[in-house]
């Protein structure tokens, strides 16, 4: 009986898979699941299976950690999809606890990407079993054998052990459904990267004892069975019906029975009645439940120590709408709303915090990045709430002696060799300091420590200078002394003194000062900022201003005025180019730029006072 439970366990894979974006993952998972018998020939599939939210399908990265399975032969193998984004650290971090190998797959043309080294390092720090997927190997241009070199050379800098060094590696055509061990061995099947799986990635570690445990890596929610736990089975079995309690962090404990189980096949989640160890599950039965805390079979079970995740960077405020315009485009206007969203978030997303402050209409969010913000504000958007974001800032720290500390990360940068010097000159400006500079080809890889400040914007910015052909990524690294005034935006605002509708006539006459946000017939109120100004100072402007009619004609009369093209800024790009007095004023269907204060004469009281720093405890 316990040969035959042994030899059940081995018959489990975990792996995730990793990957750049358009490297191949959503149709290499197809194959899988279309091959393993798990979709039918004739099944109507969604383009990109594995990202379900509409931001990730509109921005082409993954936020949400999801599982997939299969089977093939006698095995059971759980697919995870592992976010590529460093703000989305705590995600990956969870997914790791769960898996044995991972799967990175590379593009055969344009080999490894810098975006690959975050979750890729944080694998190879947990002892994952890594399979290297050359993909599109029938793509032009491919060049599959300095792919691998490139490989190679990435685990040799992110200091792989000789174990993981040691790497298989499959050549495929995810597009045409083939994949093989050599490049000179044809296949028409997916069977020898199934085979890898089965024979390269660990059986899942089980711990010894029959009690069943599991540490809770993820939550979902169902609206008949409310909280979802979900994770990796750690020992023993579970059935329906079985007691259940949940071990808390800060040692209490809530007993209750086990009400459902849940088991994935394909994308789906399906219900079964029993689970072993190994397996990765969905579970109810724990209402008050969150990410980090251990569940187990009985009261003698000892809970499993959480791994740390990156501590959190970056703080922002949200406030209520107060606008002239708030409550016209949105259901969720109150604080309550406000407080109740954020909170749910936290209980899903352990590397994000929520603070109350002392004013009742206004919250802190502090999370690893502003890209993580960015997409939990245009999540909220488009539930139907309107909030005020303010510039992301960054959290300082103080340690014994007193010192002020500031969180430092390790930039990769991957640009054309063209663009080299303007780049240089920006990450100078940034205050930072390059510590490895490499030429492959037309490209060059430079890797460079920085201060988290410095990040803010910095995106944007390599995306215009390299034209869109920049790759970026970026890691924690410290918390060091102060590195000193980085400079911000050397433009200011211009500021609407008027309500009403904006008319062409004033663009007109504001386009020669500077970049304008608005077009004819929008909507502004006094107090919003409607423009960049192409001088330091803020510009007061009346965009509403209407061309006066005389008896008199004049030399401009019937001439059509010639407006240049808007400036129109995304949420992330909106965060970014706010000054520290000014708020993103997020509805469902409006992005709109304004100062904290709105009335020009308080806004000149208040602007001796400059920008606070947020400043934690040592620790």
């Amino acid at each position: 009986m316990e040969a035959a439970k042994k030899m059940q366990n081995r018959s489990i894979r975990n792996i995730a898979i990793i990957s750049h974006v358009d490297h191949g993952k959503t149709t290499l998972v197809d194959c899988l699941l279309r091959q393993s018998g798990t979709f039918r020939e004739n099944q109507s599939v969604n383009e990109r299976v594995m990202d379900s939210l509409d931001l990730e399908r509109e921005k082409g990265i993954t936020i949400k950690a999801k599982n997939a399975s299969f089977r093939y032969g006698d095995y059971h193998i759980n697919l995870i999809d592992t976010p590529g984004h460093a703000d989305f650290g705590g995600e990956v971090e969870r997914i790791l606890n769960m898996v044995d190998g991972v799967l990175l797959l590379v593009d055969a043309a344009e080999g490894p990407q810098a975006q690959t080294r975050f979750v890729l390092r944080k694998a190879l720090e947990h002892g994952a079993k890594p399979i290297v997927v050359i993909n599109k190997i029938d793509r032009e241009y491919a060049r599959p054998h300095a792919v691998l070199d490139q490989a190679f050379d990435l685990f040799l800098g992110l200091g792989a052990s000789d174990e993981q060094l040691d790497f298989s590696v499959i050549y495929a055509s995810a597009k045409e459904g083939k994949a093989q061990r050599e490049l000179d061995q044809p296949n028409d099947s997916f069977e020898p990267l199934f085979q890898s799986i089965i024979d390269d990635v660990p059986a899942p570690k089980i711990e010894q004892g029959s009690q069943f445990k599991m540490l809770v890596a993820n939550l979902d929610y169902s609206d008949y069975l409310g909280r979802i736990s979900l994770g990796k089975v750690l020992s023993g079995k579970v059935h329906v019906g079985d007691p259940l309690v949940c071990l808390r962090a800060d040692g209490t404990r809530k007993h209750s029975k086990v009400s459902a189980l849940f088991h994935f096949k394909g994308l789906q989640r399906v219900q079964i009645e029993e689970a072993e160890a190994g397996d990765i599950i969905g579970l109810t039965g724990i209402e008050e439940v969150r990410i980090g805390e251990t569940l187990a079979g009985s009261d003698t079970c000892t809970a499993v120590p959480f791994v740390p995740i990156d501590p959190p960077t970056i703080s922002m405020q949200v406030a209520v709408n107060d606008g002239p315009l708030a409550g016209r485009d949105g259901r969720f206007l109150t604080a309550r709303h406000l407080w109740e969203r954020l909170v749910r978030e936290t209980r899903t997303n352990i590397s994000l915090e929520v603070r109350d402050l002392d004013q009742p209409n206004l919250f802190e969010i502090v999370a690893r990045g502003e890209m993580q913000i960015a997409v939990l504000v245009e999540q909220m958007r488009r539930e139907g709430y309107e909030l005020l974001i303010s510039r992301p800032e960054v959290i300082f720290k103080r340690n014994e002696q007193g010192d002020l500390l500031e969180p430092f990360e390790q930039l990769y940068l991957d640009i054309p060799s063209e663009s080299m010097g303007p780049i240089m000159e920006n990450l100078a400006s940034r205050r930072a300091t390059v510590t490895t500079m490499n030429s492959e080809g037309d490209r060059m890889l430079l890797e460079a420590t920085i201060p988290t400040r410095g990040l803010i914007g910095l995106e944007s910015e390599v995306t215009n200078i390299t034209r869109g052909l920049g790759v970026m990524s970026h890691l924690f690294k410290e918390y060091a002394p102060d590195c000193g005034p980085i400079a911000s935006r050397n433009s200011g605002s211009m500021i609407s003194i008027e309500d009403g509708e904006v008319t062409a006539y004033a663009i007109g006459l504001m386009q020669e000062r500077g970049r304008i946000m608005v077009v004819p017939n929008d909507q502004v109120y006094k107090g919003m900022v409607v423009g960049e100004h192409a001088k330091e100072q803020d510009l007061p402007v009346n965009p509403c201003r209407a061309k006066k009619l005389t008896n008199m004609r004049s030399q401009g009369d019937g001439k059509a005025v010639q407006l240049h093209s808007p400036m129109l800024l995304t949420l992330e790009k909106a965060l970014e180019f706010i000054a520290s007095d000014e708020y993103v004023e997020a509805t469902p269907h409006h992005l709109r730029l304004r100062k904290k204060i709105l009335d020009e004469n308080a806004r000149k009281r208040a602007s001796q006072s400059g920008p606070k720093r947020v400043v934690a405890e040592a620790g």
